[in-house]
């Protein structure tokens, strides 16, 4: 879909990519409909968590140093970005200080409006903050009221001389959270980024909290290139040059899809759209194509073999301590099928693989490069989900499959399941499992909690669920695992050595 900059709103991923927020089936199932064009969003009766794409939107764009954000809400609202501003600072390790300001919506600004309110708090902002931009949100009530934003802000940003944005992020526009990344991406491409005048050996990377940032940059430097890490820590002088840069790259597809997609759309820049560089396969595919567009191949080669020799062996090694074991994934899309991937590189059965939404394709109307990797190599009967992180949901596939390990990167899914007395690994820094490195970090800590399960066994003893027999006794994947016994099993993939597993993470891998 072409990307309009000509509007200050965003199309939904619903809309956009036709994205769904409930499925439960096989990834063979999945595949089918995804290929035949029959894949349909499956609605819910009862949801019990979500979240507001506005947090996500409002995270993004205040992590950037020298901005300010004004946001047309009641006060909650505002508190949840406060709340993000703070989470920002303590993994990038870093005093940060996000500059937001609201209106406060009353009952009685519902009735009579409040735009009056948004033209003083951006003057205010600008001369108690003297930001280099500005960002106007509208929250949901603003949205339904109807509130003006577009035009306060069109004469406004002429006054002041500064990029002065609407940010379209009303939390019931989309039942899908990432659709905030999406927002935040287009405010930026609409009035922070410049048409190019030069190249600049430089290449984008879309990330959330740039813990890494040394690590990349040391990468990156053996490519002869610069990181522009993105949006944590940037300035808007630095955002504004996005489109001089020789590539995008991301740590996940479903942050970067539209930011990626747009900047090559609307200036060239070439968008590197492998599998993202979590485990071995992963990084090689991820950092070879990042070498080919900078034409630093024989750097790239000799960066993987020093990888290789420092860790591949203790990644082997600690692979005879962890395979076998079985695991549920609980994840984001762009993350659930990339460390399904990765666990399966570690020797560890992945029997269930629940995506809090999945976008059967991206802004460049291709498959998700994970998916599309996970489904050319895995049993096409791994049982799948799209969960929206419902918890009532997790508690029941946990409950069917027991499995040894549950992987998450949102806490309140891992506390349901220590509760059943299962095994959680919080995946919170997308770092964890960043190249050969984060492998073998990865697998350590995984290490770590299966030989010390005590606290999950103690608690599980000592709680009781809310959950009834009725509920554990639901089987939504129950007709699909009919159909499969009832068929000839497909044949799967029998586990590897060692050192085949070894060789073919040394191998380019084509998406």
């Amino acid at each position: 879909m072409k990307i309009n900059l000509n509007t200050s709103a965003v199309p939904t991923r619903e809309n956009r990519l036709g994205s769904i927020t409930g499925y439960s089936g096989t990834i063979g199932d999945l595949m089918e409909k995804v290929e035949c064009g029959s894949l349909r969003n499956s609605d819910r009766c009862f949801s019990q968590s979500s979240l507001c794409l506005s947090g996500c939107a409002m995270g993004l764009l205040g992590s950037i140093r020298d901005v300010a954000l004004v946001w047309h809400a009641p006060a909650g609202c505002q508190s949840f970005t406060n709340v993000l501003g703070d989470q920002l600072a303590r993994n990038i390790n870093q005093t940060f200080d996000t500059k937001c300001v609201g209106t406060d919506l009353s009952e009685a600004d519902t009735v009579f409006g409040a735009i009056d309110s948004v033209r003083a708090l951006i003057y205010r902002a600008f001369e108690q903050y003297h930001p280099n931009a500005i960002f106007v949100a509208s929250s949901c009530v603003a949205g339904v009221i109807g509130e003006d934003v577009d035009s306060i802000v069109d004469e406004i940003s002429e006054e002041l001389g500064i990029p002065v944005a609407s940010v379209h992020c009303e939390g019931f526009k989309s039942r899908i959270w990432a659709s905030g990344f999406d927002i935040a991406d287009h405010a930026v491409l609409q009035h922070i980024v410049k048409p190019p005048k030069e190249k600049r050996r430089v290449v984008n990377f879309k990330n959330f909290f740039e813990s890494e940032r040394k690590q990349i940059t040391e990468l990156f430097a053996r490519l002869d290139v610069t990181p522009q890490l993105l949006y944590s820590n940037s300035t808007v002088e630095e955002l504004s040059h996005l489109s001089e840069s020789l590539a995008t790259v991301c740590i996940c597809g479903t942050l970067g899809t539209y930011i990626g997609n747009g900047l090559e759309e609307l200036y060239g820049v070439p968008y590197v759209r492998t599998i993202n560089p979590m485990g071995m396969a992963g990084f090689e595919a991820w950092y070879r194509e990042i070498a080919k567009l900078v034409d630093r191949e024989e750097a790239a080669e000799e960066v993987l073999r020093e990888e290789r020799e420092k860790y591949l062996p203790q990644i082997l090694e600690l692979k005879k301590e962890i395979e076998g074991h079985t695991a549920v994934i609980g994840m984001g899309p762009g993350y659930t099928y990339e460390v399904a991937r990765v666990l399966q590189e570690l020797g560890i059965k992945v029997v269930h693989a629940a995506a809090w939404h999945l976008d059967h394709q991206y802004d460049n109307g291709k498959l998700p490069p994970a998916l599309d990797y996970l489904n050319k190599t895995s049993s096409s009967n791994i049982t799948l989900s799209v969960a929206d992180q419902q918890n009532f949901e997790i508690v029941n596939i946990l409950n069917r499959y027991k499995p040894d390990l549950y992987f998450s990167r949102h806490p309140g899914t891992t506390v349901w399941a220590i509760k059943q007395g299962v095994t959680s690994v919080f995946v919170a820094d997308e770092y964890l499992i960043f190249g050969y490195k984060g492998t073998l970090n990865f697998a350590k800590t995984i290490r770590d909690n299966l030989v010390n399960r005590s606290f999950e066994k103690n608690l599980a003893a000592r709680v009781k669920l809310p959950y009834t027999d009725w509920w554990y006794s639901q089987q939504s994947n129950a007709l699909f695992e009919q159909k499969l016994e009832e068929e000839e099993k497909p044949e799967t993939k029998e586990s590897e050595t060692n050192e085949a597993q070894a060789e073919k993470a040394l191998e380019p891998v084509e998406i």
